[in-house]
Protein backbone atom coordinates (compact mmCIF):
# COMPACT_ATOMS: atom_id res chain seq x y z
CA UNK A 1 0.00 0.00 0.00
CA UNK A 2 1.45 3.64 -0.88
CA UNK A 3 1.08 6.33 1.59
CA UNK A 4 -1.34 7.74 -0.41
CA UNK A 5 -3.47 5.13 -0.35
CA UNK A 6 -2.91 4.62 4.02
CA UNK A 7 -4.08 8.43 3.72
CA UNK A 8 -6.79 7.79 2.04
CA UNK A 9 -7.77 4.43 3.97
CA UNK A 10 -7.21 6.15 7.53
CA UNK A 11 -8.87 9.56 6.44
CA UNK A 12 -11.99 7.23 5.79
CA UNK A 13 -12.34 5.33 8.63
CA UNK A 14 -12.37 8.53 10.70
CA UNK A 15 -14.72 10.27 8.40
CA UNK A 16 -18.45 10.89 8.06
CA UNK A 17 -19.78 10.14 5.05
CA UNK A 18 -20.39 13.71 3.35
CA UNK A 19 -16.28 14.21 3.60
CA UNK A 20 -15.32 10.12 2.43
CA UNK A 21 -12.57 10.48 -0.16
CA UNK A 22 -11.55 9.17 -3.47
CA UNK A 23 -7.69 8.75 -5.05
CA UNK A 24 -8.80 11.20 -7.94
CA UNK A 25 -10.02 13.71 -5.16
CA UNK A 26 -6.10 13.37 -3.54
CA UNK A 27 -4.48 13.25 -6.51
CA UNK A 28 -6.12 16.55 -7.00
CA UNK A 29 -5.65 18.09 -3.64
CA UNK A 30 -1.94 17.49 -3.55
CA UNK A 31 -1.76 19.26 -7.12
CA UNK A 32 -3.63 22.18 -5.67
CA UNK A 33 -1.82 21.99 -2.64
CA UNK A 34 1.74 21.31 -4.01
CA UNK A 35 3.14 23.11 -1.00
CA UNK A 36 2.33 21.25 1.34
CA UNK A 37 4.02 18.18 -0.33
CA UNK A 38 7.57 18.40 0.13
CA UNK A 39 8.46 14.88 -0.49
CA UNK A 40 6.30 12.16 -1.51
CA UNK A 41 5.09 11.87 2.54
CA UNK A 42 1.15 11.60 3.08
CA UNK A 43 0.94 12.50 6.83
CA UNK A 44 -2.33 12.24 8.04
CA UNK A 45 -1.27 14.36 11.38
CA UNK A 46 0.08 16.92 8.98
CA UNK A 47 -2.49 16.87 5.94
CA UNK A 48 -6.19 15.65 7.26
CA UNK A 49 -7.05 19.09 8.50
CA UNK A 50 -5.77 20.85 5.31
CA UNK A 51 -7.49 18.52 3.44
CA UNK A 52 -10.84 18.58 4.92
CA UNK A 53 -10.94 21.78 4.40
CA UNK A 54 -10.24 21.94 0.84
CA UNK A 55 -12.58 19.37 0.57
CA UNK A 56 -15.59 21.24 2.27
CA UNK A 57 -14.44 24.49 0.13
CA UNK A 58 -15.60 22.10 -2.85
CA UNK A 59 -19.11 22.80 -4.48
CA UNK A 60 -21.05 19.53 -4.57
CA UNK A 61 -20.34 19.19 -8.50
CA UNK A 62 -16.71 19.74 -8.10
CA UNK A 63 -16.62 17.03 -5.50
CA UNK A 64 -18.75 14.37 -8.43
CA UNK A 65 -16.60 15.94 -11.19
CA UNK A 66 -13.05 15.09 -9.47
CA UNK A 67 -14.45 11.56 -8.00
CA UNK A 68 -15.36 10.27 -11.67
CA UNK A 69 -12.46 11.63 -13.34
CA UNK A 70 -9.13 9.58 -13.22
CA UNK A 71 -6.11 11.94 -12.10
Amino acid sequence: MTKKQQFLSEHNKLSPLNLLATTPLLSRFRIEKTLLFKDEDWSIDKLRRPFILWLTSLTTKEKEDMRKKKI
